[in-house]
Order: C-alpha cells, then structure tokens, then sequence
C-alpha cells in the first residue's frame, strides 16, 4: 500500500514537474529557475537501495526453506532472498551468505542504509564468528529477510538475537 502511494506521488511530481517546465520554456524563464525545479523533483525520487527493500517487502509472508533454489520464488533461504532482490536491481550476488559477506564495501552499523547488507552468524551452525545469515536493511534499525517459521519478515536490528550476531555489513549498490 505505502509503495502505490509513494508511485502516486512520484508520478504526481513528475506530471506537474512536465507542466512546469513546459510553461518555464513558453515563458522564456531562465534556466537557474529550471535547474531548481530539477533538484526538487530529484529530491522525490527513490533511492536504488529502497527500491530493492519495497521489491523485497513484496514477498511477506514467502516460506523459508534451508538451501532453496535459486530459480524459485514460493521459497527462499537468507541468501537465495538476497539474489532474487537485488538481481533485479543489476546486482549479481553470489550464492551464499558467507560468500556475499565478501563482495561490495564495508559499511559501520551506525552508517547503515536501505539496501545494506547485513550479516550474522546465528543459530546451530554458529560459532561466533561465521557468517550464517544474512538480511537486508529497510531504514530505522529495521532488517528485511527470511528466517524459519515467519518466512520473509520485517525484524529489528537492535534487539535480541539479531543484535547480540550481528556480525557486519556491506554496500553492493
């Protein structure tokens, strides 16, 4: 629902934007004030790495399944979710969580942005420092992934156990 919305409103700036430039040019106005009208509507637009978290929300609810395919979208373990995500955005993750922990650029918790990458080392598998999982984060200490009985969930970051194996994070986009 917010992501139609949020279209509506791109779309509605984006309309209105044509209208006024279109009477910037009838008018002879110059071009400092277009220039302007250009950065407001830019201002709208949505970042690459929300685009993929609002593409990722569209599988709430989607089934975990430990080692699911790739070529599938009814189920999905951390990592596949991650592909199919970004992948439609032009980024090729690899395969596993420990071997997409590896590729883009170190990012600080405190320096975390929609579409970052994070990862854990979590549940039975654990031994404090592998990576196990990994989720991607939607803004304000929230994470989108797929885990056990919830499937694709929205969880928080800085709690429990997602906060005491929270390991690192990386930005691929």
């Amino acid at each position: 629902m917010k992501f139609h919305t949020l279209s509506q409103k791109v779309l509605t700036v984006g309309i209105v934007s044509a209208i006024g430039f279109g009477t910037l040019l009838a008018s002879g106005a110059g071009t400092a004030q277009a220039a302007a009208a250009t950065q407001s509507v830019e201002s709208v637009a949505v970042s690459k790495g929300t685009q993929v978290v609002n593409f990722g929300k569209k599988y709430m609810g989607t089934p975990y399944k430990f080692g699911a395919s790739t070529s599938t979208t009814s189920v999905f373990d951390c990592s596949s979710f991650m592909k199919h995500i970004f992948k439609k955005y032009g980024v090729n993750l690899p395969r596993t969580s420990a071997a997409q922990s590896k590729v883009g650029v170190a990012v600080s918790k405190k320096n975390l942005k929609a579409g970052d990458l994070v990862f854990f080392s979590s549940g039975s598998r654990s031994t404090g420092k592998n990576i196990t999982h990994v989720a991607v984060y939607v803004g304000n200490g929230k994470i989108l992934h797929t885990y056990g009985k919830p499937g694709v969930t929205i969880s928080d970051l800085n709690s429990g156990t997602w906060k005491r194996t929270y390991i690192k994070a990386r930005r691929v986009l």
